[in-house]
């Protein structure tokens, strides 16, 4: 096992609260019903952490400070696919659409790069960064070095949020850097993907309770925008944070419909672990019986035990339809990682609160 980073306690940071004082660590979706306020992480493939913390208070992210994070150089990174092997993978799914076994299909790769000073790579001020170069809805920290987590993401993407029984999932679907990259696709896809998700929240919900708030609103985020919907509803007697991650998990709008069709193709074309990157990434507050925990997209962790030294890796991938252009979804991909991959190698200028610029 690699050398952990010094003095690094373990933390979480979330809509504007910082959590510390670490009390319990474990992977039992049940203790999100009991007390206490907990940072969560489920990776795709399914590995659950929950940490309880003890002391949460208001503390917005701080400023970058210079010299705080050291990024892998820009040209450092590697994709788990590249360009002809992403493009194959897309006909490929077209051809799975053609035979009728799946609608739709979320294609990615994970891109990683090597650290080069793992031992001071800190993921909160990687966070520090992201908040002044892509500032995002579901922004969030967790810093668990001794469990195998440490997360920054940027996510405009809402899995699930929580308010006494009532929970609701803001699946995006549909991408482009100005509203009119959209297509005609885009809408079909997000549609499809609405479907699903209120098929997964009837499995808890009440009988008669599921809504869909909203369809398709263009939202607008750094460098691009995307297509919204909204689906809610009230969880039925007995059900708890085990049945709903359950009847939801891992999110639609990442997987692709029918879901378990798309699971199958996704696990033959891509070549690792999602890892935390299309997961659920945020907070429970059980007391309180709120939470809100975002699609592990634009999303960095660090990989200590990746072969040759710790990594930092990055997610970003597109839904494939039976109107996909295999070229075009690539350069979806490419797009949702430049900005990101940028600021994590320190080359996005951002602009402090003082006119100054901040690396």
């Amino acid at each position: 096992m690699h050398d952990l980073p010094h003095d690094l306690p373990p933390l979480a940071r979330f809509g504007g609260l910082l959590a510390t004082d670490l009390r319990d660590v474990t992977s039992d979706a049940s203790a999100l019903d009991s007390t206490g306020f907990w940072a969560v992480a489920a990776d795709f493939e399914g590995r659950l952490v929950c940490a309880r913390f003890g002391d949460v208070r208001p503390d917005p992210v701080p400023p970058p400070v210079p010299g705080a994070w050291s990024g892998p150089g820009a040209d450092q990174w590697s994709s788990s696919l590249d360009r002809a092997a992403y493009v194959t993978g897309v006909r490929r799914i077209r051809e799975h659409i053609a035979a009728g076994e799946v609608y739709q299909a979320n294609l990615c790769r994970v891109m990683s790069a090597p650290l080069p000073d793992p031992d001071s790579a800190d993921v909160d001020a990687l966070t520090s960064l992201l908040a002044r170069g892509n500032p995002a809805p579901y922004a969030g920290t967790i810093r668990l070095p001794a469990h195998g987590v440490e997360i920054a993401t940027a996510s405009p993407e809402l899995f699930l949020s929580r308010s006494g029984r009532y929970v609701e999932s803001g699946p995006i679907k549909g991408t482009g850097r100005t509203v009119g990259d959209l297509l005609p696709k885009d809408h079909a896809e997000n549609v499809m993907i609405v479907d699903l998700v209120r098929n997964d929240l009837g499995r808890v919900c009440a009988t008669g309770s599921v809504t869909v708030p909203a369809l398709c609103e263009v939202e607008e985020h750094p460098g691009l925008v995307h297509l919204v919907s909204r689906v809610g509803g009230e969880l039925a007697d007995g059900a708890g944070w085990p049945e709903l991650l359950a009847a939801t998990f891992p999110p639609g709008s990442v997987t692709g419909a029918p879901k378990s069709s798309a699971l199958r193709i996704i696990e033959a074309l891509e070549t690792v672990p999602r890892g935390p990157y299309c997961g659920g990434i945020g907070w429970v507050d059980a007391d309180r019986r709120t939470a809100g925990l975002a699609v592990g997209i634009r999303t960095f962790w660090i990989d200590r035990e990746a072969p040759g030294g710790p990594r930092l890796c990055f997610g970003t991938g597109a839904g494939i339809t039976w109107g996909s252009d295999p070229d075009r979804e690539w350069a979806e991909t490419e797009l949702k990682a430049a900005r990101l991959l940028a600021v994590a190698s320190g080359t996005h200028e951002t602009h402090d609160l003082s006119g100054g610029t901040v690396r």
